[in-house]
């Protein structure tokens, strides 16, 4: 029998706001990778930059996502492979970052990039899904998947370009605002596209696995908090460098 689910909205409003805060988060260190000057910094600045898109702005807000439905059964999340869910995010989107670079004008490869960066994307939120332990067997359709791997491609090569093309400070609230509501699609287009019927995987009592709503808050909260401190170490490392370079200030 299909079980027909419904959403926490409460769970879905945090997931669109830790995916806009991400997305700005993200954008502003993304600007840092071709100022830094040694190898060391812009692998710094890359590395901090995909964590903030990938694991803040995607993968959070995929996880929130996923625990808002409410299947009405026992759900719970084995850890290996939430846990690749992550790293397929972070580093899928350290890949577009890198690939494209300096290139973000070059259509394409930022085509390039932003369809394997996509694709990565609809593959963490697979493997995601995977990692549900329940009563009940998984399903999908086939057309919502396609559309969902569309926006994933499109959401990560406006990205892409957003990453390397903004300078103002309003255009970088902007282009996080239209990230968040592009990510969000990818994910409710995605999660639209299952079906659940009872039955199937069981959840194993004994298995790594973790109780949903506790955790979506805590990634929630832990989510806002280090991307508030990468943040923070943007601001202060532009204001060091226009402390040192007065004649160069930009927008702060």
């Amino acid at each position: 029998m299909e079980i027909t689910g419904s959403y926490n909205l409460i769970l879905v409003a945090l997931s669109f706001v830790v995916s806009v805060f991400g997305s700005y988060t993200a954008l502003r260190i993304s600007r840092q990778i071709g100022r830094a000057e040694a190898g060391s910094d812009r692998a710094l600045w890359l590395g901090l930059a995909a964590f903030a898109m990938g694991g803040g702005a995607i993968w959070s807000m995929h996880f929130i996502g996923m625990v808002a439905f409410d299947l009405g059964i026992r759900v719970s999340y084995d850890v290996p492979f939430t846990l690749l869910s992550l790293a397929i995010a972070v580093g899928a989107t350290g890949f577009g970052f890198l690939a494209v670079g300096h290139a973000a004008d070059r259509p394409a490869r930022l085509a390039g990039a932003g369809t394997m960066m996509g694709l990565g994307i609809a593959g963490m939120h697979y493997t995601g899904m995977y990692a549900m332990r329940m009563s009940a067997s998984q399903s999908y359709g086939a057309a919502l998947v396609l559309a969902s791997i569309a926006i994933a491609v499109a959401a990560s090569t406006a990205a892409l370009w957003l990453a390397f093309n903004l300078d103002q400070t309003w255009q970088t609230v902007g282009g996080a605002v239209v990230m968040g509501v592009a990510v969000c699609g990818m994910h409710y287009t995605a999660m639209a596209a299952a079906s659940f019927t009872r039955g199937g995987r069981t959840v194993e009592l004994g298995a790594a696995v973790v109780s949903p709503n506790a955790l979506a808050y805590g990634v929630f909260l832990m989510s806002m908090l280090i991307l508030s401190i990468g943040l923070a170490f943007e601001v202060g490392q532009r204001a060091l460098r226009e402390e040192q370079t007065p004649s160069q200030i930009g927008d702060f």
